[in-house]
């Protein structure tokens, strides 16, 4: 699927639509993505600020998404583990934004050349709409390339 429709689709997937997750773009070449959620009334916790589930959740599957389309089909690429660091109340609009550098996939196509596992570490920051940083999401990919079949 290209940028365009999986953009569409992914702002009506239940899971970002019932947390007011807004995806803003994704980049043609999939190298890029920008993900926004304003507070409401449904997605804030009992303090009145951002819950953190929802939070996680609007960063939960780009890294995954843009080195997967990215690497191509010669390369299996999955989550493996996650963590999130709250640094302070989000209110109002908060916003990701994932930028994958040739650099970087370049050296995890050079790295799983031999079909050695490699996992390897990406972050993004939550900011709000001063560009305080909410929220730091790390996560963990494994990502191999494909045994041949034969």
């Amino acid at each position: 699927m290209k940028a365009r429709p999986l953009r569409w689709v992914m702002n009506l997937w239940p899971p970002f639509l019932f947390s007011g997750i807004r995806v803003e773009a994704i980049a043609g070449d999939f190298s890029h993505a920008r993900v926004s959620m304003r507070l409401r009334w449904y997605n804030r916790n009992y303090v009145n600020v951002h819950f953190g589930g929802s939070l996680f959740a609007m960063t939960d599957p780009f890294w995954m998404l843009l080195v997967m389309r990215r690497i191509g089909r010669e390369h299996l690429v999955w989550d493996r583990a996650a963590e999130i660091e709250f640094l302070k109340p989000g209110r109002g609009r908060v916003t990701a934004r994932f930028d994958l550098s040739e650099a970087t996939l370049a050296d995890l196509v050079e790295r799983a050349r031999d079909g050695s596992r490699v996992l390897e570490w990406f972050s993004v920051d939550v900011v709000d709409e001063a560009g305080d940083v909410v929220a730091r999401v790390r996560k963990q990919l494994y990502v191999r390339r494909k045994r041949s079949r034969g």
